[in-house]
């Protein structure tokens, strides 16, 4: 391409053209208000990367330096559409770091025909355009640096008239931005989980105070297991079936949620019942000396381990881990396996090496067994045919469930054949949901905390002691998990957990977040549930007694419980922040 090509603003012009065009790639399909902001609010950032990549144009006057940056900032453009498309989102900074070669079979999968297609459409008219632009005069180039200006300068205003869900961002400026942070720390104190109704109690299990004692305790996170998948909450199919028989004899919480939706935060959250910070690194947990439930227990005498069928390096999973009180800990690369993806190995494989490990113990020595399976992450894949015969996402995900809980049934059979069943106490829950198009653009889990996200399965089984099932209905944490067995267990819990055992009536809101992508601070209170967007300011509020798939906005009917919502999401927010930041000075 010749230096001419570039002259008088024609590189800037149709470098925002390729932008637009890309944009308008990502919006196909989706329901776009149509009022007059519409354009004013999804191309004014293209509009900014433009003019600013028209300054430097300007600036530097040479041709390879031009077209190169041109090349670059249009490829990669190009390379988000398909995930925008699938996501709703394009790269962030916190994402880069989960795109890598553990996610390689999911990357892999979505390397269809129509996603290379939409890339190849993009570069063709990045090829295309600047051969067809004639150079602009200088009135020319006035003109159109003008309309950029206005477009610019009206375009945050537009933009906060709709809910566009992130999809106005321009990549670059998504991923630039996405690196700042958006809360500050600020130290406060409060019961951040009471709620502003006030105090309020349910169903009381306080019975079961000290029931579990001298058992042995096994907790299990199903990966990407959301609540209404499985048929004790309600669906159709029945997916685990193991999981459903266990549930016939244990008390089950019907509205339990994550505190993040994501695997390794989240994890973090179970074992040291304290919350993760908004925009923090896994790896700024290690200084966290909140005693985890795991050293707890081997204090007291119980011997402990963690199985884990994926790989420790994941987002800084092992910082979470280590100098937790695991006297054993192994993933995928201990284990090894008969299915190897990039993203661990096959659960039977990890159930095998478990109840090695359980045979290695003297006989009546306790012990705390951790699982963490991999069987419900995209992309899904199961080793041998599975009972639903749908090609839809939904049915390779129910097959994936089928395949952990098949893997979960012969665990629960060794405990069985080697009479341990009755002397050990389970602890099973999802460590965050699965989104399959219920709201527009919510797939996989990590970018919005709508239910089909956070709310998870929750059952605490004592075979032998429980033989009915028992239904909660208050609000249930995966933060109440270790104060609740060590409750169990008869064992009082650290000072510092911000969790509380889930055996005693206090009706409790749930907290939640994600900040993937966009930031979401999420409560769920009784029946409402608050969903509040940081950057946009714009509040989202249900009442899940009588809308439970969160279609009906109510925001501008309770604006005082929206505000105090808010108010209360927006400080829990900070103190978290503040509190990790201190611990990691």
């Amino acid at each position: 391409m010749s230096a001419r090509r570039f002259d008088g603003g024609a590189a800037a012009l149709s470098l925002f053209a390729v932008l637009a065009g890309a944009k308008l790639l990502t919006l196909i399909g989706r329901d776009v208000p149509l009022p007059v902001w519409t354009p004013l609010a999804y191309f004014w950032q293209d509009a900014l990367v433009a003019v600013l990549f028209g300054i430097v144009e300007a600036t530097v006057k040479r041709a390879w330096v031009t077209w190169t940056l041109y090349g670059a900032i249009v490829f990669y453009a190009a390379i988000n559409v398909p995930l925008v498309r699938t996501l709703s989102t394009p790269i962030t900074w916190v994402m880069t770091r989960a795109v890598r070669g553990t996610l390689g079979n999911s990357i892999q999968h979505h390397l269809t025909a129509a996603n290379l297609g939409l890339i190849s459409l993009v570069l063709l008219m990045a090829i295309a355009l600047p051969r067809f632009l004639k150079p602009l005069s200088r009135r020319q180039t006035m003109v159109a640096l003008g309309l950029a200006i206005i477009l610019i300068g009206t375009g945050p205003i537009a933009t906060a008239q709709l809910d566009t869900v992130g999809l106005h961002r321009n990549a670059l400026v998504a991923l630039v931005t996405s690196g700042f942070s958006r809360v500050t720390p600020s130290f406060a104190w409060k019961d951040w989980r009471a709620s502003p109704s006030g105090p309020s109690t349910r169903e009381d299990l306080s019975r079961f105070h000290g029931a579990a004692a001298n058992r042995n305790v096994v907790m299990i996170l199903l990966e990407s297991t959301g609540a209404r998948y499985l048929r004790p909450y309600g669906a159709a199919e029945d997916p685990m079936p193991h999981l459903t028989q266990l549930a016939a004899s244990s008390i089950l919480f019907e509205h339990a949620y994550a505190v993040y939706p994501e695997s390794i935060k989240g994890l973090f959250s179970v074992l040291c019942s304290r919350y993760p910070a908004f925009d923090t690194r896994a790896e700024l947990y290690a200084r966290v000396t909140t005693p985890a439930i795991a050293q707890v227990l081997a204090r007291a005498g119980y011997r402990t381990a963690l199985f884990h069928s994926g790989r420790f390096m994941y987002l800084g999973m092992d910082a979470i881990l280590q100098n937790r009180g695991y006297e054993r800990l192994e993933d995928a690369g201990a284990i090894s396996g008969n299915f190897n993806s990039s993203f661990g190995v096959d659960e039977p494989a990890t159930v095998k090496r478990m109840l090695g490990w359980i045979d290695s113990l003297s006989k009546g020595q306790r012990f705390f067994l951790t699982y963490v399976p991999i069987a419900g992450h995209h992309p899904y894949d199961s080793p041998e045919p599975r009972p639903f015969p749908g090609r839809e996402e939904v049915d390779r995900y129910r097959n994936a469930l089928h395949f952990g809980d098949e893997a979960l049934g012969q665990f629960l059979a060794g405990l069985k054949s080697r009479h341990l069943d009755t002397n050990t106490l389970f602890v099973i829950f999802g460590d965050h949901g699965e989104a399959f198009g219920q709201h527009e653009g919510n797939y996989a889990h990590t970018l919005f905390v709508y239910d089909e996200n956070v709310h998870v399965p929750y059952l605490i089984a004592m075979p032998g002691q429980i033989r009915e099932p028992i239904r909660i209905r208050r609000t249930a944490s995966l933060l109440d998990t270790a104060p609740t067995i060590l409750d169990l267990l008869g064992i009082a819990a650290p000072a510092d957990y911000q969790g509380k055992s889930l055996l005693y009536p206090q009706e409790q809101m749930a907290l939640f977040y994600t900040d993937y992508s966009l930031g979401f601070l999420g409560v769920r209170d009784g029946s409402w549930k608050m969903i509040y967007e940081i950057e946009s300011g714009r509040s989202k509020l249900f009442n899940l007694r009588h809308d439970a798939d969160e279609r009906c906005d109510l925001a501008k009917k309770f604006p005082e419980r929206v505000a105090t919502y808010r108010d209360r999401l927006l400080r829990w927010s900070a103190a978290q922040k503040s509190w990790l930041t201190q611990r990691a000075r």
